[in-house]
């Protein structure tokens, strides 16, 4: 398994494994694709309405 990165470093328009890590704890565990400052779903049908805190490549 790879390294979680912080997410800054997340390529653009290719689909990652994300999760949200921090004071309150992991959550949102899912892969996503960034698109500009947006996060998309795989498909890019809809994006989701927070911004991950780390990536790290799919499997």
């Amino acid at each position: 398994m790879s390294k979680w990165q912080p997410i800054s470093t997340a390529p653009e328009a290719i689909v990652v494994e994300t999760k949200i890590d921090d004071a309150n704890g992991l959550r949102n565990e899912g892969k996503l694709k960034r698109m500009g400052s947006l996060w998309f779903t795989p498909d890019e049908r809809m994006y989701v309405y927070y911004r991950p805190t780390h990536w790290r490549p799919a499997l």
